[in-house]
Protein backbone atom coordinates (compact mmCIF):
# COMPACT_ATOMS: atom_id res chain seq x y z
CA UNK A 1 0.00 0.00 0.00
CA UNK A 2 1.39 3.38 -1.06
CA UNK A 3 1.61 6.25 1.39
CA UNK A 4 1.50 9.96 0.58
CA UNK A 5 2.89 12.39 3.11
CA UNK A 6 1.92 16.04 2.59
CA UNK A 7 0.94 18.96 4.83
CA UNK A 8 -1.95 20.20 2.66
CA UNK A 9 -4.01 18.95 -0.27
CA UNK A 10 -5.61 21.52 -2.56
CA UNK A 11 -7.85 21.00 -5.63
CA UNK A 12 -6.00 21.26 -8.95
CA UNK A 13 -8.73 23.58 -10.22
CA UNK A 14 -11.85 25.16 -8.75
CA UNK A 15 -12.73 24.91 -5.07
CA UNK A 16 -13.99 21.33 -4.71
CA UNK A 17 -11.75 18.56 -3.44
CA UNK A 18 -12.98 14.97 -3.88
CA UNK A 19 -11.66 12.02 -1.91
CA UNK A 20 -12.12 8.70 -3.71
CA UNK A 21 -14.90 7.74 -6.06
CA UNK A 22 -18.43 6.44 -5.55
CA UNK A 23 -18.40 3.16 -3.67
CA UNK A 24 -15.05 3.77 -1.98
CA UNK A 25 -14.66 3.76 1.80
CA UNK A 26 -12.52 6.46 3.37
CA UNK A 27 -11.24 5.06 6.66
CA UNK A 28 -10.25 7.23 9.62
CA UNK A 29 -7.88 5.23 11.87
CA UNK A 30 -8.50 4.92 15.59
CA UNK A 31 -6.98 7.76 17.56
CA UNK A 32 -7.20 10.30 14.75
CA UNK A 33 -8.98 13.59 15.54
CA UNK A 34 -10.82 15.51 12.81
CA UNK A 35 -10.84 19.21 13.70
CA UNK A 36 -13.50 21.24 11.90
CA UNK A 37 -12.70 24.95 11.65
CA UNK A 38 -15.18 25.60 8.85
CA UNK A 39 -18.65 24.40 7.94
CA UNK A 40 -19.33 20.68 7.71
CA UNK A 41 -22.44 19.46 5.88
CA UNK A 42 -23.90 16.02 5.50
CA UNK A 43 -22.73 14.90 8.95
CA UNK A 44 -25.28 13.98 11.63
CA UNK A 45 -23.43 15.76 14.39
CA UNK A 46 -24.64 18.42 16.83
CA UNK A 47 -22.57 21.47 17.66
CA UNK A 48 -23.34 22.30 21.27
CA UNK A 49 -23.33 26.01 22.01
CA UNK A 50 -21.14 27.19 24.85
CA UNK A 51 -23.38 30.11 25.81
CA UNK A 52 -26.27 29.38 28.16
CA UNK A 53 -29.54 30.82 26.83
CA UNK A 54 -31.36 32.99 29.37
CA UNK A 55 -33.09 35.51 27.06
CA UNK A 56 -36.86 35.39 26.68
CA UNK A 57 -36.56 34.72 22.94
CA UNK A 58 -34.05 32.97 20.69
CA UNK A 59 -33.98 31.88 17.07
CA UNK A 60 -32.11 28.57 16.82
CA UNK A 61 -30.16 27.00 13.96
CA UNK A 62 -30.15 23.48 12.61
CA UNK A 63 -27.32 21.20 13.67
CA UNK A 64 -26.90 22.84 17.04
CA UNK A 65 -27.65 22.03 20.67
CA UNK A 66 -28.76 24.65 23.16
CA UNK A 67 -28.79 24.84 26.95
CA UNK A 68 -31.94 26.75 28.00
CA UNK A 69 -32.01 28.26 31.50
CA UNK A 70 -35.52 29.38 32.49
CA UNK A 71 -34.63 30.23 36.09
CA UNK A 72 -35.74 33.84 35.63
CA UNK A 73 -38.24 33.72 32.79
CA UNK A 74 -39.95 31.55 30.20
CA UNK A 75 -38.26 31.21 26.81
CA UNK A 76 -39.79 31.19 23.32
CA UNK A 77 -37.67 29.32 20.77
CA UNK A 78 -38.19 30.17 17.09
CA UNK A 79 -37.28 27.33 14.72
CA UNK A 80 -35.46 27.88 11.39
CA UNK A 81 -37.58 29.29 8.57
CA UNK A 82 -36.23 27.01 5.82
CA UNK A 83 -34.91 23.72 7.26
CA UNK A 84 -33.82 20.77 5.14
CA UNK A 85 -34.91 17.19 5.64
CA UNK A 86 -32.75 15.63 8.33
CA UNK A 87 -31.91 18.90 10.08
CA UNK A 88 -31.66 18.33 13.81
CA UNK A 89 -31.89 20.56 16.89
CA UNK A 90 -31.55 19.67 20.58
CA UNK A 91 -32.83 21.80 23.48
CA UNK A 92 -32.08 20.89 27.10
CA UNK A 93 -33.29 22.13 30.49
CA UNK A 94 -30.01 23.54 31.80
CA UNK A 95 -31.14 24.45 35.32
CA UNK A 96 -34.11 22.08 35.72
CA UNK A 97 -36.61 24.94 35.73
CA UNK A 98 -38.86 24.23 32.74
CA UNK A 99 -41.52 23.04 35.17
CA UNK A 100 -41.64 26.58 36.59
CA UNK A 101 -40.99 28.65 33.46
CA UNK A 102 -41.88 26.76 30.30
CA UNK A 103 -40.27 26.67 26.86
CA UNK A 104 -42.60 27.48 23.95
CA UNK A 105 -41.71 26.47 20.39
CA UNK A 106 -42.53 29.03 17.69
CA UNK A 107 -42.90 26.84 14.59
CA UNK A 108 -42.15 29.73 12.22
CA UNK A 109 -45.19 28.82 10.06
CA UNK A 110 -43.97 25.23 9.56
CA UNK A 111 -45.51 22.03 10.91
CA UNK A 112 -44.65 20.32 14.17
CA UNK A 113 -45.88 16.73 14.49
CA UNK A 114 -48.03 17.37 11.42
CA UNK A 115 -49.80 20.47 12.72
CA UNK A 116 -49.23 24.20 12.32
CA UNK A 117 -50.86 25.02 15.68
CA UNK A 118 -50.92 25.26 18.62
CA UNK A 119 -47.31 26.06 19.45
CA UNK A 120 -45.78 23.23 21.51
CA UNK A 121 -45.13 24.04 25.16
CA UNK A 122 -42.55 22.07 27.15
CA UNK A 123 -43.00 22.38 30.90
CA UNK A 124 -41.45 19.27 32.41
CA UNK A 125 -38.48 19.75 34.73
CA UNK A 126 -35.26 18.19 33.40
CA UNK A 127 -36.65 17.58 29.93
CA UNK A 128 -34.54 17.42 26.74
CA UNK A 129 -35.99 17.90 23.25
CA UNK A 130 -34.37 16.28 20.21
CA UNK A 131 -36.24 17.21 17.03
CA UNK A 132 -35.58 16.39 13.37
CA UNK A 133 -37.15 17.98 10.29
CA UNK A 134 -38.96 15.34 8.23
CA UNK A 135 -40.26 17.49 5.38
CA UNK A 136 -43.34 19.60 4.69
CA UNK A 137 -45.95 16.89 5.39
CA UNK A 138 -45.21 16.35 9.10
CA UNK A 139 -42.55 18.98 9.70
CA UNK A 140 -40.49 18.78 12.89
CA UNK A 141 -40.81 15.46 14.72
CA UNK A 142 -39.36 14.75 18.18
CA UNK A 143 -36.97 11.82 18.50
CA UNK A 144 -37.25 12.34 22.24
CA UNK A 145 -39.12 14.82 24.42
CA UNK A 146 -40.01 13.06 27.61
CA UNK A 147 -42.90 10.79 26.68
CA UNK A 148 -42.82 11.88 23.01
CA UNK A 149 -46.30 13.26 23.61
CA UNK A 150 -48.42 15.00 21.00
CA UNK A 151 -47.36 18.56 21.72
CA UNK A 152 -49.73 20.07 19.14
CA UNK A 153 -53.09 18.74 20.35
CA UNK A 154 -55.96 19.63 18.02
CA UNK A 155 -59.06 21.10 19.61
CA UNK A 156 -62.36 19.41 18.88
CA UNK A 157 -66.01 20.24 19.44
CA UNK A 158 -68.30 18.52 21.93
CA UNK A 159 -72.05 19.00 21.62
CA UNK A 160 -74.07 18.80 24.83
CA UNK A 161 -77.73 18.09 25.59
CA UNK A 162 -78.63 18.81 29.23
CA UNK A 163 -82.11 17.89 30.49
CA UNK A 164 -83.07 18.28 34.15
CA UNK A 165 -85.37 16.08 36.20
CA UNK A 166 -89.08 16.62 35.62
CA UNK A 167 -91.41 18.03 38.28
CA UNK A 168 -94.13 15.81 39.81
CA UNK A 169 -97.83 16.21 39.25
CA UNK A 170 -100.09 17.69 41.92
CA UNK A 171 -101.55 15.20 44.40
CA UNK A 172 -105.05 14.63 45.77
CA UNK A 173 -106.00 14.10 49.42
CA UNK A 174 -109.05 12.12 50.40
CA UNK A 175 -110.84 15.22 51.68
CA UNK A 176 -110.21 18.80 50.67
CA UNK A 177 -107.80 18.51 47.74
CA UNK A 178 -109.64 16.55 45.08
CA UNK A 179 -107.39 16.76 42.01
CA UNK A 180 -103.98 17.93 40.78
CA UNK A 181 -102.34 19.58 37.79
CA UNK A 182 -99.47 18.28 35.70
CA UNK A 183 -95.83 18.71 36.64
CA UNK A 184 -93.46 20.89 34.62
CA UNK A 185 -90.78 19.26 32.49
CA UNK A 186 -87.13 19.51 33.42
CA UNK A 187 -85.21 22.38 31.87
CA UNK A 188 -83.86 21.66 28.37
CA UNK A 189 -80.60 23.26 27.20
CA UNK A 190 -77.96 22.59 24.52
CA UNK A 191 -74.48 23.88 23.79
CA UNK A 192 -71.33 23.20 21.77
CA UNK A 193 -67.84 23.78 23.12
CA UNK A 194 -64.32 23.55 21.70
CA UNK A 195 -62.08 21.51 24.00
CA UNK A 196 -58.40 20.61 23.96
CA UNK A 197 -57.12 17.06 24.43
CA UNK A 198 -55.76 16.89 27.94
CA UNK A 199 -57.63 20.10 28.73
CA UNK A 200 -59.39 18.70 31.77
CA UNK A 201 -62.43 16.86 33.04
CA UNK A 202 -66.06 17.75 32.37
CA UNK A 203 -68.12 16.92 35.45
CA UNK A 204 -71.71 15.84 34.84
CA UNK A 205 -74.64 15.98 37.26
CA UNK A 206 -77.95 14.42 36.22
CA UNK A 207 -81.04 15.69 38.00
CA UNK A 208 -83.49 13.19 39.47
CA UNK A 209 -87.20 13.47 38.85
CA UNK A 210 -89.21 15.21 41.58
CA UNK A 211 -91.14 13.04 44.01
CA UNK A 212 -94.93 13.25 43.97
CA UNK A 213 -96.87 13.98 47.15
CA UNK A 214 -100.47 14.37 48.29
CA UNK A 215 -100.32 18.08 47.55
CA UNK A 216 -97.23 19.87 46.14
CA UNK A 217 -94.33 17.54 45.50
CA UNK A 218 -90.58 18.11 45.29
CA UNK A 219 -89.26 19.88 42.21
CA UNK A 220 -87.01 17.95 39.85
CA UNK A 221 -83.24 18.12 40.32
CA UNK A 222 -80.93 20.27 38.24
CA UNK A 223 -78.68 18.77 35.55
CA UNK A 224 -75.27 20.44 35.23
CA UNK A 225 -72.11 20.29 33.13
CA UNK A 226 -69.01 22.10 34.38
CA UNK A 227 -65.19 22.01 34.27
CA UNK A 228 -62.82 20.95 31.51
CA UNK A 229 -62.46 24.49 30.23
CA UNK A 230 -66.07 24.66 29.02
CA UNK A 231 -68.76 27.19 29.86
CA UNK A 232 -70.82 25.73 32.70
CA UNK A 233 -74.44 24.98 31.87
CA UNK A 234 -77.33 24.29 34.26
CA UNK A 235 -80.78 23.05 33.34
CA UNK A 236 -83.24 23.66 36.19
CA UNK A 237 -85.50 20.93 37.54
CA UNK A 238 -89.18 21.04 36.60
CA UNK A 239 -91.71 22.69 38.92
CA UNK A 240 -94.30 20.62 40.76
CA UNK A 241 -97.88 20.78 39.61
CA UNK A 242 -100.43 22.15 42.09
CA UNK A 243 -103.38 20.47 43.76
CA UNK A 244 -106.69 22.27 43.90
CA UNK A 245 -106.32 25.26 46.22
CA UNK A 246 -102.57 25.90 45.95
CA UNK A 247 -100.18 27.64 43.57
CA UNK A 248 -97.83 25.61 41.36
CA UNK A 249 -94.05 25.72 41.56
CA UNK A 250 -91.71 27.46 39.15
CA UNK A 251 -88.94 25.43 37.53
CA UNK A 252 -87.23 24.62 34.25
CA UNK A 253 -90.80 24.39 33.04
CA UNK A 254 -93.51 25.49 35.44
CA UNK A 255 -96.10 23.22 37.01
CA UNK A 256 -99.77 23.47 36.03
CA UNK A 257 -102.48 24.93 38.29
CA UNK A 258 -106.22 24.96 38.68
CA UNK A 259 -109.12 27.31 39.15
CA UNK A 260 -107.87 30.83 39.88
CA UNK A 261 -104.52 29.80 41.31
CA UNK A 262 -101.11 30.61 39.83
CA UNK A 263 -99.33 28.30 37.42
CA UNK A 264 -95.56 27.96 37.61
CA UNK A 265 -93.31 29.75 35.17
CA UNK A 266 -89.96 28.87 33.61
CA UNK A 267 -87.33 30.20 36.03
CA UNK A 268 -84.59 31.30 35.83
CA UNK A 269 -84.98 32.84 32.41
CA UNK A 270 -82.37 31.58 29.92
CA UNK A 271 -81.59 32.39 26.30
CA UNK A 272 -82.78 30.43 24.47
CA UNK A 273 -85.55 29.50 26.90
CA UNK A 274 -85.17 26.22 28.79
CA UNK A 275 -88.92 25.67 29.22
CA UNK A 276 -92.39 27.17 29.44
CA UNK A 277 -95.08 27.97 31.98
CA UNK A 278 -97.71 25.55 33.18
CA UNK A 279 -101.33 25.80 32.09
CA UNK A 280 -104.27 27.10 34.13
CA UNK A 281 -107.36 25.17 35.08
CA UNK A 282 -111.03 26.07 35.08
CA UNK A 283 -112.90 27.34 38.10
CA UNK A 284 -116.12 25.69 36.94
CA UNK A 285 -117.16 22.07 37.35
CA UNK A 286 -115.69 19.60 36.50
CA UNK A 287 -112.59 21.55 37.41
CA UNK A 288 -110.09 20.41 34.80
CA UNK A 289 -106.54 21.12 36.00
CA UNK A 290 -103.77 22.66 33.87
CA UNK A 291 -101.03 20.70 32.17
CA UNK A 292 -97.38 21.17 33.13
CA UNK A 293 -95.18 23.28 30.90
CA UNK A 294 -92.90 21.61 28.37
CA UNK A 295 -89.60 22.56 26.77
CA UNK A 296 -91.41 23.37 23.55
CA UNK A 297 -94.75 24.85 24.66
CA UNK A 298 -96.90 26.15 27.52
CA UNK A 299 -98.98 23.55 29.30
CA UNK A 300 -102.56 23.20 28.09
CA UNK A 301 -105.45 24.81 29.96
CA UNK A 302 -108.00 22.65 31.73
CA UNK A 303 -111.69 22.86 30.90
CA UNK A 304 -115.00 21.66 32.27
CA UNK A 305 -114.61 18.45 30.30
CA UNK A 306 -110.87 17.73 30.29
CA UNK A 307 -107.61 18.25 32.10
CA UNK A 308 -104.99 20.28 30.29
CA UNK A 309 -102.43 18.49 28.12
CA UNK A 310 -98.80 18.65 29.10
CA UNK A 311 -96.70 21.05 27.04
CA UNK A 312 -94.84 19.36 24.20
CA UNK A 313 -91.09 18.79 24.52
CA UNK A 314 -88.35 19.46 21.95
CA UNK A 315 -86.99 17.03 19.37
CA UNK A 316 -83.23 16.49 19.30
CA UNK A 317 -81.12 14.13 17.14
CA UNK A 318 -77.86 14.15 19.13
CA UNK A 319 -78.07 10.36 19.51
CA UNK A 320 -78.49 9.85 15.77
CA UNK A 321 -82.28 9.56 15.98
CA UNK A 322 -84.90 12.22 16.58
CA UNK A 323 -86.13 12.00 20.18
CA UNK A 324 -88.48 14.35 22.07
CA UNK A 325 -87.29 15.44 25.51
CA UNK A 326 -88.86 17.38 28.39
CA UNK A 327 -92.61 17.08 27.88
CA UNK A 328 -94.97 18.37 30.61
CA UNK A 329 -97.32 16.21 32.66
CA UNK A 330 -101.06 16.12 31.97
CA UNK A 331 -103.65 17.56 34.37
CA UNK A 332 -106.39 15.58 36.07
CA UNK A 333 -110.11 16.40 36.27
CA UNK A 334 -112.59 16.09 39.10
CA UNK A 335 -114.47 12.74 39.17
CA UNK A 336 -115.42 12.52 35.51
CA UNK A 337 -114.22 13.77 32.16
CA UNK A 338 -111.07 13.33 30.12
CA UNK A 339 -107.69 13.51 31.81
CA UNK A 340 -104.93 15.50 30.17
CA UNK A 341 -102.31 13.52 28.21
CA UNK A 342 -98.63 13.99 28.92
CA UNK A 343 -96.67 16.10 26.47
CA UNK A 344 -94.57 14.38 23.82
CA UNK A 345 -91.17 14.06 25.48
CA UNK A 346 -91.88 11.81 28.44
CA UNK A 347 -94.72 13.68 30.16
CA UNK A 348 -96.91 11.48 32.37
CA UNK A 349 -100.66 11.38 31.79
CA UNK A 350 -103.13 12.87 34.25
CA UNK A 351 -105.34 10.35 36.03
CA UNK A 352 -108.62 9.79 37.89
CA UNK A 353 -106.40 7.92 40.34
CA UNK A 354 -102.64 8.24 40.85
CA UNK A 355 -100.94 10.33 38.17
CA UNK A 356 -98.56 8.61 35.76
CA UNK A 357 -94.84 9.18 36.25
CA UNK A 358 -92.77 11.11 33.74
CA UNK A 359 -90.32 9.06 31.68
CA UNK A 360 -86.80 8.61 33.07
CA UNK A 361 -84.04 9.78 30.76
CA UNK A 362 -86.36 12.31 29.12
CA UNK A 363 -87.07 14.66 32.02
CA UNK A 364 -90.85 14.48 31.61
CA UNK A 365 -93.23 16.01 34.15
CA UNK A 366 -95.48 13.74 36.22
CA UNK A 367 -99.24 13.56 35.69
CA UNK A 368 -101.77 15.10 38.07
CA UNK A 369 -103.80 12.85 40.39
CA UNK A 370 -107.49 12.67 41.41
CA UNK A 371 -108.91 11.37 44.70
CA UNK A 372 -111.12 8.60 43.28
CA UNK A 373 -110.63 5.59 45.50
CA UNK A 374 -108.82 7.64 48.12
CA UNK A 375 -105.80 9.90 48.42
CA UNK A 376 -103.27 9.71 45.57
CA UNK A 377 -99.83 11.21 45.15
CA UNK A 378 -99.02 13.13 42.03
CA UNK A 379 -97.00 11.21 39.47
CA UNK A 380 -93.23 11.40 39.95
CA UNK A 381 -91.19 13.42 37.49
CA UNK A 382 -88.88 11.56 35.12
CA UNK A 383 -85.13 11.61 35.69
CA UNK A 384 -83.07 13.88 33.46
CA UNK A 385 -80.23 13.04 31.08
CA UNK A 386 -76.95 14.55 29.85
CA UNK A 387 -75.67 13.56 26.41
CA UNK A 388 -72.28 14.37 24.83
CA UNK A 389 -71.38 13.96 21.16
CA UNK A 390 -67.87 14.31 19.68
CA UNK A 391 -65.86 13.06 16.68
CA UNK A 392 -64.95 9.36 16.91
CA UNK A 393 -61.27 10.14 16.35
CA UNK A 394 -61.21 12.62 19.25
CA UNK A 395 -62.95 10.51 21.91
CA UNK A 396 -60.49 9.94 24.76
CA UNK A 397 -62.23 6.90 26.22
CA UNK A 398 -61.85 8.26 29.76
CA UNK A 399 -65.15 8.43 31.65
CA UNK A 400 -66.65 7.78 35.06
CA UNK A 401 -70.21 7.00 35.99
CA UNK A 402 -70.74 4.25 33.38
CA UNK A 403 -72.38 6.21 30.56
CA UNK A 404 -73.76 4.39 27.55
CA UNK A 405 -71.18 4.76 24.76
CA UNK A 406 -72.22 4.57 21.09
CA UNK A 407 -69.57 4.97 18.39
CA UNK A 408 -69.90 5.49 14.65
CA UNK A 409 -73.02 7.66 14.92
CA UNK A 410 -72.43 9.56 11.68
CA UNK A 411 -68.76 9.71 12.63
CA UNK A 412 -69.51 10.70 16.23
CA UNK A 413 -69.14 9.03 19.62
CA UNK A 414 -72.19 9.64 21.81
CA UNK A 415 -72.07 9.38 25.61
CA UNK A 416 -75.42 9.15 27.39
CA UNK A 417 -75.33 9.83 31.14
CA UNK A 418 -78.42 8.85 33.12
CA UNK A 419 -76.49 9.32 36.37
CA UNK A 420 -73.62 11.47 37.62
CA UNK A 421 -70.19 11.00 36.04
CA UNK A 422 -67.45 12.70 34.05
CA UNK A 423 -65.61 12.81 30.74
CA UNK A 424 -61.93 13.71 30.44
CA UNK A 425 -60.91 15.26 27.12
Amino acid sequence: MSKVEVDQVDPQSGTTLTLGTSGDTVSIPSGVTLANAGTATGFASIAWQSSIVTAATITVESGKGYWLDTSSNAITVTLPAAPAVGDQIILTDYARNWGTNAVTINQNSLKFQGNTSPNPVYDTTGESIDIVYSGSTKGWIPNTDGAVALETPQNYTISFLVVAGGGPGGGATASSTNFGAGGGAGGYRTSSESVSPGGGTVTITVGAGGTGALQVGTNGGDSIITGGGITSLTSTGGGSGAPDGLNANNGGSGGGAGQSYTAGISSPVTSPVQGHAGGLGTSSANYGMGGGGGAGAVGGAGSTTAGGAGGVGVSNSITGSAVFYAGGGGGSIYQSGTVGPGGNGGGGDGSLGAGAAGTDGLGGGGGGSERSGGANNGGDGGNGVVILSMPDASYSGTTTGSPTVATGVSGKTVLTFTGDGSYTA
